[in-house]
């Protein structure tokens, strides 16, 4: 089975073709630049350089979320006009889980992070068994504060994997002492290969339904939201 998965839900853009588990090839920036742009020509260069065309794909996996509320949008659209063109099964994938993935080699839990502001994050805990990542808490948006004093009641130590750790590593060290371990670069960047192994065990969507899963609204949604109960409340 040939897969293109895609993942345009954080500033790390990242492509990749495969044959079954096999990579044919990956395509992966981290620039902070506009996606919807850039994502595009990136798949067309990539399967021209495979020599794949359209035609071969079977499947088409995506980052759905969370992540930058525009890159997560501009990624599922991508990947839901493709899938129904070409008319192959669409399946989203964590892009939290992406990030866990990294850390395949890691022994304990995982939990991958992505800066929320305000001393939140968006996160969720993950681990390795047999071979196969497995979710063990949900992801979710949280304080980080809250998160870590869940975290101190698992055994064993807790290995924090995304390039946002380096803003909250104060924050987590002092509330997690040596129970926190810290990944190493290797571990920051989300891999497209990973998304493409994940999406091939992932279910299959309903393309027209299938939206991303942001888990909190955009700030400017959610305070339009509050304007309008605001206004309501107030006659």
């Amino acid at each position: 089975m040939k897969v293109l998965a895609i993942d345009t839900s954080t500033y790390t853009l990242g492509v990749s073709l495969l044959e079954g588990e096999k990579l044919i090839g990956e395509y992966t920036t981290d620039l902070n630049k506009n996606h919807s742009l850039r994502v595009m020509p990136a798949v067309e260069v990539l399967m021209k350089e495979c020599g794949v065309e359209p035609a071969e794909l079977e499947k088409i996996v995506v980052a759905k979320g969370p992540g930058s509320y525009t890159g997560v949008r501009i990624g599922v659209t991508i990947a839901k006009t493709l899938a129904w063109s070409l008319k192959v099964p669409l399946s989203g994938v964590s892009s939290l889980a992406v990030l866990a993935a990294s850390a395949h080699f890691y022994p304990s839990y995982i939990s991958p992070i992505f800066d929320a502001r305000r001393g939140r994050v968006y996160t969720g805990l993950y681990k390795y068994e047999k071979g196969q990542l497995v979710t063990v808490k949900e992801d979710r948006n949280v304080l980080l504060t809250d998160w870590c004093h869940e975290l101190k009641e698992l055994p064993g130590e807790i290995l924090f994997v995304g390039k946002d750790v380096a803003l909250h590593k104060e924050t987590i060290r002092e509330e997690m002492n040596e129970q926190a371990v810290c990944g190493k670069e290797y571990t920051s960047y989300p891999r497209p290969y990973e998304l493409g192994i994940l999406g091939l065990q992932a279910p299959d969507e309903e393309i027209h339904s299938f939206v991303p899963n942001y888990i909190r609204l955009a700030e400017a949604e959610a305070k339009w939201l509050e304007k309008q109960a605001d206004e309501k409340r107030n006659g």
